[in-house]
């Protein structure tokens, strides 16, 4: 047929483009109503207007109504598969270019059927219906309680990310790759469970038996060897359990399974670590801070061997102690290092988060495990005592949750974390007698201030001085040395 000759290549531009779209819309409305298109003739018409659709100018016909409906007839009620998917390609086009499309879509009772259809063991169908239903969860009246509990979109999450585990798990995990349909199938899923959860708190639970299903995948995945590691499906994986009730005995089964309690948190710091090295500064926030605080997550409902694991492991070490914290190039290290750092502010109130439930939330053990320079910045801004005596424990000896460290009972600078027995200073000139002075009373100022924190309970060494008579005022005319 005539309307059918344009080329595929969608080579139209201008007023010819919006007439040929026109056009193949009103072909399709009509065929509707009185059905007088070959299959190849529909998918071929379809196909044009996905080519059409992929540049919104001069395809207003799409975007309004009447063409969201034709579109979702053939998505949702045509006998031929291939016509479905065709139709639900453009859908996709047009509800991703045109954000008004999506309010549309949901109003003409589509996304019941489009949950209905994500029943299907297919990976064309899960990935353009979770599209779908993803971009209809932006800004859109859409009843996801509904979909819940009438069309059992929990069940068709959970059973599509069954699949995909069970796929992954048959592969070998140091060369298995899956093809590029299932992984694209599968983030799709993992952004529509992430958002789902996000806006349908009250049905958290019926999302409870994905997680066996992350945990598989989480573990069976390769690790990303691209100078981008957290740019992949992970992201998507460890991102899922922001929102999952991680208490319930599925998800303590499933993540800290007993033979194998710390397969998950280990596989996280395993991502944690190469994260660490790839990102830049302003890339940490948006790229390693969400790992991070799924870290905290399953840490906070772990069973004590693998919380012992993460401790272990990102805890400042022995090695770590013979310089001021943070100056090592261990992973501790560069986590430290980040604590301070302002063009990440999300990522590093997540570190901080995260070492001070490794602590135990216990002040005086986080200021032992990190040092007070470290700790004192984020326990004022969160309004946490600092308990007497913390700081003078701290440098009694470092030791405590985890590392290399604990039970050793060296003394350590309470500020630096460095081993006193490792501090080296430079050799400086003697100071004046006039130096000497201003140095004593800087030291009574800081001495006082300290005093009135709490942090320390000792007598200032300046007041005792003066009162045991050992420091004098010098005359005016006294030269210095």
């Amino acid at each position: 047929m005539a309307y059918l000759s344009h080329a595929l290549s969608g080579s139209l531009t201008g007023p010819a483009k919006l007439a040929a779209v026109t056009k193949l819309l009103d072909k399709l409305t009509q065929d509707l109503e009185s059905p007088s298109l070959q299959s190849q003739e529909r998918d071929a018409a379809l196909e044009e207007l996905k080519v059409y659709g992929r540049d919104p100018s001069y395809a207003d016909p799409l975007f309004t109504k009447e063409g969201i409906e034709t579109l979702s007839k053939f998505a949702f009620d045509s006998n031929s598969d291939t016509t479905a998917r065709n139709a639900l390609r453009v859908l996709c086009n047009a509800l991703l270019l045109k954000p008004p499309t999506r309010q549309t879509f949901v109003d003409l009772g589509n996304a019941p059927k489009a949950s209905e259809r994500l029943k299907n063991d297919n990976l064309d169908d899960e990935f353009l219906v979770s599209r779908l239903l993803l971009l209809t969860t932006y800004v859109t009246g859409l009843d996801l309680p509904q979909l819940i509990e009438q069309h059992q979109l929990a069940d068709s999450i959970v059973q599509n990310l069954s699949r995909h585990a069970a796929r992954a798990s048959a592969q070998p995990s140091a060369t298995g790759k899956a093809g590029p349909m299932e992984e694209m199938a599968l983030a799709e899923t993992l952004k529509l469970l992430f958002n789902v959860t996000n806006f349908a708190k009250n049905h958290i639970n019926a999302f409870d038996a994905t997680l066996p299903h992350i945990a598989t995948l989480l573990c069976s995945h390769p690790l990303p060897k691209t100078s981008t590691p957290l740019d992949t499906t992970f992201s998507l994986l460890f991102n899922a359990l922001l929102n999952l009730d991680l208490s319930t005995p599925t998800a303590q089964s499933a993540l800290y399974p007993p033979a194998e309690p710390t397969r998950v948190v280990d596989r996280l710091v395993d991502l944690l670590d190469p994260a660490m090295k790839a990102y830049t500064d302003t890339a940490l926030d948006q790229s390693v801070a969400p790992l991070v605080c799924a870290l905290s997550v399953v840490y906070e409902h772990a069973p004590e061997p693998a919380r012992a694991a993460v401790q272990a492991r990102l805890l400042p070490t022995e090695e770590d102690r013979k310089l001021v914290l943070g100056k090592t190039d261990t992973l501790p290290s560069r986590m430290l290092r980040n604590w301070t750092n302002a063009l990440a502010p999300q990522f590093r109130s997540a570190v901080a988060h995260l070492y001070f439930d490794l602590s135990g939330k216990d002040a005086g053990k986080f200021i032992e495990n990190v040092g007070y320079g470290y700790a004192s910045g984020f326990l004022f801004e969160n309004s946490i005592p600092v308990p007497p005596g913390a700081v003078e424990g701290a440098a009694a000896g470092a030791g405590g949750e985890g590392g290399e460290a604990s039970g050793s009972r060296r003394p350590v600078n309470p500020i630096t974390g460095q081993f006193l027995d490792e501090e080296k200073f430079e050799e400086l000139p003697e100071m004046t007698m006039e130096e000497k002075e201003r140095e004593a009373e800087r030291l009574f100022v800081l001495f006082e201030r300290l005093k009135q924190t709490g942090v320390v309970s000792v007598q200032n060494p300046v007041e005792t001085a003066m009162q045991q008579g050992r420091i004098e005022e010098l005359p005016d005319d006294e030269e210095s040395d």
